[in-house]
């Protein structure tokens, strides 16, 4: 069976179900959400690792549209989060919407239709628009360890957290320190008889300021819903003035850093292990992390820290790379997800024959962080240099949300059947201003490598600049920027072989629709 429908919509995580959202309420229903799994929840369904929970303040990492006065902590649990993607589902009647356990499998591009041609675990669809919401945090990362397979015990990473097998008396190894890893080892430690940590960089960790959030609060919230408006707004107002220092003044993030090893100076009195858990980077260039009991956590008797990645397991033992050797039952991966190389990418063929993963060989990038050259009518939520170092990833959502609805309004003005193309020099160009802006920032000048760089050593990740700038650069779709594409037209690959005068026209043409949340 196939169905043909306006837009399909990959994945049912914050970026999928704001898609749908949004696109009912621009009076758009004919449309589904392809998810993979059995239920909603993206990145907040498949991790559920014991301390599971949110950096970000709950009133923050919520849609603007759907707000909850009914949080329960400050920083709320992973729980609570999934539970509030499953109510706004049910509260914006997406249900019907839904394609459950129907993995994309290959999505390719029929010019002569001019619709995409969409293979999935369940079925086949056509769809006019594909608006691709699978997230980079959604594919795990296991590093190729030798001796890995021969390993005797339980293996697992974080995001496909075995909850059938009980840690209790055994001898844990948690490879990797980022945010994941700050959260699983102070939950696990008090019940594995040995934990042991390969920390490859040490992080930065600041104290996470949670509580719970009182009846009265959540009173207020619901009795007067401008009060949470209120409280949302100054979280976001906080975080937009902090940028200028990720982003123009790394320098600036000198004071926070000398909080930073207050904190841990803190906790951790052993000057041996307090130099091993040291950065020695500036702070910011990696995510800062929040936690108040990670570092006490590392000072128990039954917890060892082994400044070094791990380079080798010989059966139960495994070996660092300096040499260090420790015994483990269970291996527990905290080492992050496909950012930069996303799977979904080498199922995507362009308009060229080429998958999306061939066109960004050398580096993700994509007009406004949505639309990639030589992919009609096909947009991504959460897209090259969209994301966040210290604030909500639920702003730079509905900023894409606001261009993906003006995206459809401008096909609708089109009419009849028409696509939009980014031009490659406009998507060269926003690009190049981008990457200008990026080398003064913290994430390039502060001194480590962080998973916000592809295998070039280009962040393709992060956005260099506030949200409202990111609001303001998509606020509507520049019609200059995208070739229109009707049935009738050349196929593509003929037209993109201009002559060098045309080229240089196309590139001053995007020059001169330049945004100004791009300007430097």
């Amino acid at each position: 069976m196939t169905e043909h429908v306006r837009v399909a919509v990959i994945g049912s995580g914050f970026g999928g179900l704001g898609a749908a959202v949004r696109l009912r309420r621009e009076g758009i229903t004919d449309f589904v959400i392809l998810e993979r799994a059995g239920s909603v929840g993206g990145t907040w369904r498949d991790n559920s690792y014991p301390g599971c929970a949110c950096d970000v303040p709950s009133h923050l990492y919520s849609f603007s549209f759907a707000p909850n006065p009914d949080w329960p902590r400050a920083f709320s649990g992973q729980e609570h989060i999934r539970a509030y993607l499953e109510h706004v589902t049910d509260v914006f009647g997406l249900r019907p919407h839904l394609r459950l356990d129907s993995e994309v499998l290959r999505m390719t591009w029929d010019a002569r239709e001019l619709r995409w041609d969409v293979e999935t675990s369940a079925g086949r669809y056509f769809a006019d628009v594909v608006v691709s919401a699978t997230g980079p945090l959604s594919d795990p990362k296991i590093p190729a360890v030798p001796g890995l397979d021969a390993f005797p015990g339980k293996v697992f990473h974080s995001a496909r957290w075995d909850h059938g097998h009980d840690l209790a008396g055994k001898r844990v190894a948690v490879v990797g320190t980022g945010a994941s890893a700050v959260q699983i080892v102070p939950a696990i430690q008090p019940d594995v008889s040995r934990l042991t940590l390969f920390q490859r960089t040490p992080p930065w960790v600041m104290p996470r300021v949670d509580r719970a959030v009182s009846g009265a609060e959540r009173a207020l919230h619901r009795a007067l819903p401008a009060t949470a408006r209120l409280r949302r707004g100054l979280l976001w107002g906080i975080r937009e003035l902090q940028v200028q220092a990720f982003t123009k003044h790394p320098n600036e993030l000198g004071f926070v850093e000398r909080l930073a090893r207050r904190n841990m100076a803190r906790a951790v009195k052993d000057p041996a292990l307090r130099a091993k858990l040291t950065p020695g980077y500036r702070i910011g260039c990696k995510r800062i992390l929040l936690s108040s009991t990670y570092y006490p956590a590392l000072t128990r008797p039954n917890v060892d820290v082994v400044a070094s990645g791990l380079s080798e397991v010989r059966g139960s033992t495994l070996v660092a790379a300096d040499g260090t050797e420790a015994e483990a039952d269970v291996i527990v991966f905290g080492t992050g997800f496909h950012v930069t190389d996303m799977p979904i990418a080498d199922r995507v063929v362009g308009a060229d024959g080429r998958t999306l993963a061939e066109s960004w060989k050398g580096g993700m990038q994509a007009l406004r962080g949505a639309s990639a050259a030589g992919f009609p009518n096909w947009m991504t939520i959460i897209g090259p240099n969209t994301g966040l170092g210290n604030s909500s990833m639920i702003l730079m959502i509905e900023s894409q949300l606001n261009y993906m609805a003006d995206y459809l309004r401008q096909l609708d003005v089109l009419g009849g059947r028409a696509a939009l193309d980014a031009r490659p020099s406009a998507v060269h160009a926003w690009n190049r201003r981008v990457q200008d802006r990026m080398k003064r920032t913290v994430w390039s000048t502060g001194g480590c490598t962080s998973w916000y760089l592809d295998a070039n050593g280009r962040n393709t990740t992060v956005w260099p600049g506030t949200t409202a700038e990111f609001r303001r650069a998509t606020r509507r779709v520049d019609l200059a920027e995208y070739e229109v594409v009707r049935a009738s037209a050349r196929p593509k690959a003929a037209q993109e072989q201009p002559a060098q005068a045309q080229s240089e026209a196309q590139d001053g043409q995007a020059q001169a629709a330049e945004d100004e949340g791009v300007t430097a």
